[in-house]
C-alpha cells in the first residue's frame, strides 16, 4: 500500500512542472488539427487534473453507478465546448487563468471531502469552471484554421480523461479511504500553486 501511494505521489509531483503548458498562448499558434487537439489536454497539468478530478469525484460521491456517474462529466464536457466556442467568437471573460486555478481548488476539495451534491448543483459547479477552461482553448484557436477538428480532438480527450477518473474513483471508493484524499490534496495543491502564479 505504501509503495503504491509513494508511486502515486511521485507521479503527481512530476506533473507539477507541466502546469504552465496548457495556458493561453503557450503553443505559439501551433494549436490545430484533431491530433493536436486530442493531445493538448494531456500535456497541461491544469486541464488534465481538472478533467480527471471531475470523473474521480463523480465516482467517489455517486450513490449508484447510473446515472450519478455521468452528470458532472457530461456537464463539464458540454460546457467546455460552449466555452471554446465563446473564445473563438471573441467573447472576453475576466480572470480566465485564476478561474482555471480556482477550479482545481474546488475540485480537489470535492475529491478530498467526497461531498455529494444534487445533480443540478454538481452540473452547475463543474459547468461554470468548464466554461473558463473552454474559453482558454478558444482564445488559442481564434486565429487558426481547422478549429472544429481541434475542438473535436479536445472533446474526445476530455471524455477519455473523465472516463479514466471515473474508473479510478470507482476502483478506490471502497477499497481505500486515504488514497483518494491524497489525490484530491494534490489537485488542491496544484490549484493553489497556479492561483498564486495567476494573481
Amino acid at each position: 500500500m505504501r509503495h503504491n501511494a509513494s508511486r502515486t505521489l511521485a507521479l503527481l509531483a512530476l506533473l507539477l512542472p507541466l502546469a504552465a503548458s496548457a495556458h493561453t498562448g503557450v503553443d505559439g499558434g501551433l494549436h490545430h488539427g484533431f491530433t493536436t487537439g486530442f493531445l493538448h489536454p494531456l500535456t497541461g497539468a491544469d486541464h488534465l487534473a481538472a478533467m480527471v478530478a471531475v470523473g474521480f469525484w463523480s465516482a467517489l460521491a455517486a450513490r449508484r453507478a447510473w446515472p450519478d456517474l455521468l452528470w458532472a462529466p457530461l456537464a463539464f464536457a458540454g460546457m467546455l465546448l460552449v466555452g471554446a466556442l465563446m473564445g473563438l467568437a471573441g467573447v472576453q471573460l475576466p480572470a480566465v487563468e485564476p478561474m482555471i486555478a480556482a477550479s482545481l481548488l474546488v475540485l480537489g476539495l470535492l475529491v478530498v471531502t467526497r461531498v455529494r451534491l444534487p445533480a443540478v448543483v454538481a452540473m452547475a459547479v463543474v459547468g461554470v469552471f468548464a466554461v473558463f477552461h473552454g474559453v482558454a482553448h478558444g482564445y488559442e484557436l481564434a486565429s487558426e484554421q481547422g478549429a472544429a477538428l481541434t475542438l473535436a480532438g479536445m472533446a474526445c480527450a476530455t471524455v477519455l480523461l473523465h472516463a479514466a477518473g471515473i474508473a479510478m474513483g470507482w476502483a478506490l471508493r471502497r477499497a481505500n479511504a486515504w488514497l483518494p484524499r491524497v489525490a484530491g490534496a494534490a489537485v488542491l495543491g496544484l490549484g493553489a500553486t497556479l492561483l498564486a502564479q495567476a494573481i
